[in-house]
């Protein structure tokens, strides 16, 4: 007859078993199906998938933080696309405002008497171009407010990366985080190990909570970011179409001279 019931908690035992250890499961073995033996293995698979889950929820956080670093990253670029077209639809206007010019120097010429009223004229002020719009370039507020928050988090990603992860994740790691854990007795197991990986998995799990909403909010300051700047190209494209046809009748001025 076995000793223990298929309901019993290999971890319900007195604190002789608190501070058992995880160990290497050697998986060619047949599980032992009763005893002392069983009672340990059943102990040993329980922490073996609890160090499982908590790698999981590491690696889950670490794709978290580097799409966080993409984001910043992409976030970055867009400002700096935005910055060009501003600059794109001022040199626009420059262009505009100095055709216009031409165009009352062809209109003064193409008349002598408007000539001579000109000569005697005192100096016209000069104009300033008409901005239309194209004023210094302001991103998004809530894209800036994202791209904020979410560089605050850049050491995570750090301490995440592959290739230049910082994180300890050895045995010493998690006792530190079960010390404290006398006021939570009744939310973790008893055992040190098995309390430590719970805490840490809760922890991942929160972290990944945070980590998704500021994924969240940076794609809402992406879609703001892109609405603002197609508002920029139609505007733009406008522009340069109204400058195209204002060439095109200025340099017919020019030839009927």
């Amino acid at each position: 007859m076995s000793a223990y019931s298929k309901s019993h908690n290999p971890f319900d035992d007195d604190d002789d078993d608190e501070d058992l250890k995880p160990v290497k499961w050697n998986e060619s073995n047949e599980p032992p199906r009763e005893g002392p033996d069983r009672q340990r293995y059943l102990q040993q698979e329980v922490l073996r998938r609890s160090k499982a889950t908590v790698d999981s929820t590491n690696h889950s956080l670490s794709l978290i933080y580097e799409s966080e670093h993409v984001g910043v990253a992409t976030a970055e670029e867009l400002v700096r696309q935005g910055e060009a077209l501003k600059r794109t639809e001022r040199m626009v206007d420059k262009m505009e405002q100095d055709l216009k010019t031409s165009q009352r120097h062809i209109n003064s010429i193409k008349s002598v008497f408007g000539g001579f009223v000109n000569y005697f004229k005192s100096k016209p002020q000069e104009v300033k171009p008409e901005q239309n719009g194209a004023s210094e370039y302001q991103a998004s507020t809530r894209l800036k407010d994202a791209m904020s928050v979410s560089k605050v988090q850049e050491s995570n990603y750090q301490e995440s990366h592959p290739n230049l992860r910082k994180l300890d994740n050895s045995e010493d790691s998690f006792r530190g985080t079960s010390s404290n854990s006398s006021s939570q007795s009744d939310e973790y197991p008893k055992n040190q190990h098995l309390r430590a990986y719970h805490q840490k998995v809760d922890r991942n799990l929160e972290e990944m909570s945070l980590g998704l909403g500021r994924l969240k909010n940076l794609a809402l300051g992406f879609q703001t970011e892109i609405d603002e700047q197609d508002d920029i190209l139609d505007r733009l494209t406008q522009k340069v179409d109204t400058l195209d046809i204002n060439i095109k009748t200025t340099d017919k001025k020019v030839k009927e001279l």
